[in-house]
């Protein structure tokens, strides 16, 4: 799958600063960890000249390449969603139902529920995609909640596992993972996951 329609022009919307802001938190610790950008995108498996619209916020990755970036990186794509947020006050962080960094991609949308650096970062995943993508694994361990809908979770050797709402699952780091829809309407996940303090410099 391409990471952007062909010869579609990259689009940035004017009232949303997100894209810029991942760019630049992906450049900076690109340049920290002394790559090239070449040399990124060939460990990403991305081409270089997407890579360079990403950084420079005029194209935005999906969930699969952010997650490939990330850990081509040495971080994850929650650490990086929570990088390019504003930081909120110290001890808590109100998100409202309408706010939240949201990054669209082909199997739905993700939201983040809580700004700044914290020390756990929900996500909120709306699942519309039937297929499964390609296998995410990151060293925190992450606890799953089914909101609304139903999902079926890959979790590679320790099997496939059908959830409906209510349900919820725990997996340790580096446990591969994935999720599609099998319901007939869009499922809504909560993800939860452990973060670590890992700010380039």
């Amino acid at each position: 799958m391409s990471d952007v329609l062909p010869g579609s022009p990259p689009h940035r919307d004017p009232d949303d600063d997100l894209g810029t802001a991942l760019g630049g938190r992906i450049r900076e610790r690109r340049r920290a960890q002394g790559l090239t950008m070449v040399q990124l995108a060939e460990r990403a498996d991305l081409s270089q000249p997407f890579l360079s619209q990403v950084e420079r916020g005029l194209a935005r990755p999906s969930m699969g390449s952010l997650h490939r970036i990330a850990r081509s990186l040495g971080t994850t794509t929650p650490a990086l969603l929570a990088g390019v947020v504003p930081a909120g006050a110290a001890r808590f962080s109100l998100v409202r139902a309408d706010a939240g960094t949201t990054v669209q991609h082909d199997g739905g949308s993700t939201r983040t529920l809580v700004e700044g650096a914290p020390a756990l970062l929900p996500l909120e995943f709306r699942v519309t995609h039937r297929d499964f993508p390609d296998f995410f694994q990151h060293p925190a361990a992450e606890f799953l909640y089914v909101v609304a809908g139903r999902i079926e979770v890959d979790l590679g050797d320790q099997g496939r596992h059908r959830l409906s709402r209510a349900d919820s699952l725990y997996y340790a780091g580096e446990v591969p993972h994935r999720f599609r829809l099998v319901g007939r309407s869009p499922a809504t996940v909560l993800v939860v996951q452990a973060t670590v303090d890992d700010r380039a410099g």
